[in-house]
């Protein structure tokens, strides 16, 4: 996954567990969105994943316990265009 992730890419958290090394609580929740600021191409000790991503929160997380969201469309909308109104002269 760390290929396919970069920085300003939207993760989604699908694992707030504690933390596998020290059994503390995490501050992440399940179901929440986070930026990527930075992809370090580091093994994370639990072995499961070959890169940490730096989300600004803390230091860094293993990436499996997050998942790629794809990147929104960009879609095309209707601009209004302001005319100016007619005014009708009255005498």
């Amino acid at each position: 996954m760390s290929d396919a992730v970069g920085p300003d890419d939207l993760v989604l958290c699908v694992n707030a567990s504690p933390n596998h090394v020290t059994g503390l609580p995490v501050p992440l929740r399940a179901g929440e969105t986070y930026r990527v600021m930075a992809v370090m191409d580091f093994a994370c000790p639990c072995g499961r994943s070959d890169a940490l991503l730096d989300i600004g929160i803390e230091f860094a997380w293993c990436q499996s316990r997050f998942r790629l969201l794809p990147k929104p469309k960009l879609e095309s909308r209707p601009r209004r265009v302001s005319a100016p109104k007619e005014k009708d002269t009255v005498r």
